[in-house]
């Protein structure tokens, strides 16, 4: 199946809908950095259906005509300054808000389904109004918004339409929005990110959000009450944390419940980083990306993500690493930066994944990305039902 991925960054979301089986059309990036990221990793987006096609520039001057009539789903991460929580709040006001292009996007394409993914900033309050306003659009991309017509008219205007007779032979689409936290899927990370899937509506799809593999609980019972967790790492019990009686409670809540097997423990920083070599110890390592960063420190709000939890969500920020932040906290109370490769892992991109630009550069790309193993989960639920109605 055909795909088109817009605001593809350093390409997370694509290599997630690549491995799922979509052959890529053409991705869409404006920031040169990303883009020859995507360049120097061509075996990450062609398949067997030929070569891929990369747009550098804005997506506002796309003509969406020019990829044919064939395209099974369009992707793609909007920017989400707009509404992200450490971002300046603009939401519709902010001239970063590319909703408006992703909804021409489905206008024009007509694809049969769509994945749009943000940050869950989207679902504060203060933007209730304008996630409904997006989610509509998207439903009804043909009910367009006039010249001098405010968005909040406009939203009025698609209410009413939502809620008359629904007019026959009408393009419109079927439209779920979700939270997911992608350690519930095996990613090293408590990232927790807003999803917008729709499916065509002639096409009677019924589909909901894939279930989770992983959970907490897993990962606690593995620690505490099986000790496989410890003993796979080899950590003896005098160098094992010690319990808050707040844990303490869980585990013993823990304890008298039987988990099912079919959830896996989440997956922590120390599983993700375990065969790495130190790069303060081994500054000279050979392995691809892996350099010591001076400079982290920790402060109130900023305390790094603890070895044996998922990461906390990688950050992008306005001018690079915010300080503070993409830590690594030891159980001796040291910090330290993670390095491009250790972030990069956290973020489920492969080790012969090669990144372009600086440190800072490179982990902006790497705090905006959608987590390739998260986008791979919902591309394979959204690409077999659409296999299931013989999309």
């Amino acid at each position: 199946m055909n795909s088109i991925e817009l605001f593809a960054g350093a390409g997370g979301l694509a290599m997630g809908m690549a491995n799922a089986g979509f052959h890529h059309c053409g991705l869409v990036e404006w920031n040169p950095h990303a883009c020859q990221t995507i360049r120097e990793n061509p075996q990450r987006y062609s398949d067997a259906h030929g070569k891929w096609k990369l747009y550098e520039g804005d997506a506002r001057g796309l003509d969406y005509a020019s990829f044919g009539d064939d395209i099974a789903v369009v992707s793609g991460g909007p920017p989400c300054q707009p509404f992200s929580l450490g971002g300046k709040h603009g939401g519709s006001l902010d001239t970063r808000d590319m909703f408006p292009e992703a909804v021409r996007s489905i206008r024009e394409i007509r694809p049969k389904a769509f994945i749009f993914e943000n940050v869950k900033g989207l679902l504060r309050q203060n933007f209730a109004s304008y996630l409904e306003y997006t989610i509509l659009q998207l439903t009804y991309p043909f009910v367009t918004r006039c010249a001098e017509e405010t968005w909040e008219s406009h939203l009025a205007r698609l209410e009413r339409h939502h809620t008359s007779v629904p007019i026959p032979g009408e393009l419109r689409y079927k439209v779920l929005f979700r939270l997911l936290n992608a350690a519930n899927y095996g990613v090293p990370q408590k990232r927790e990110r807003v999803f917008i899937v729709g499916f065509r509506e002639d096409l009677n799809v019924e589909w909901s959000f894939p279930e989770p593999t992983h959970s907490e609980d897993a990962l606690l019972h593995s620690m505490w009450i099986s000790g496989d967790y410890w003993e796979r790492h080899k950590v003896p019990r005098s160098k094992r944390p010690t319990q808050s009686t707040k844990m303490a409670a869980r585990v013993s809540r823990l304890s008298a419940l039987r988990l099912g097997d079919e959830l896996l423990p989440w997956v922590t920083v120390r599983d993700t980083i375990r065969d790495l070599p130190d790069p303060v110890k081994s500054p000279n390592n050979k392995v691809l990306n892996h350099v010591y960063i001076p400079g982290a420190r920790s402060y109130p709000g900023h305390t790094g993500s603890p070895l044996d939890e998922p990461a906390k969500t990688l950050k992008a920020g306005d001018h690079g690493v915010p300080g503070g932040e993409n830590m690594i906290a030891m159980p001796d109370g040291s910090v330290r930066y993670f390095t491009i490769r250790e972030a990069a892992r956290i973020q489920t991109f492969p080790d012969d994944y090669v990144f372009h630009g600086s440190w800072g550069e490179i982990m902006r790309q790497l705090g905006n990305a959608v987590p390739v193993k998260l986008g791979e989960v919902v591309a394979k639920h959204v690409a077999a039902h659409l296999r299931a109605v013989g999309a």
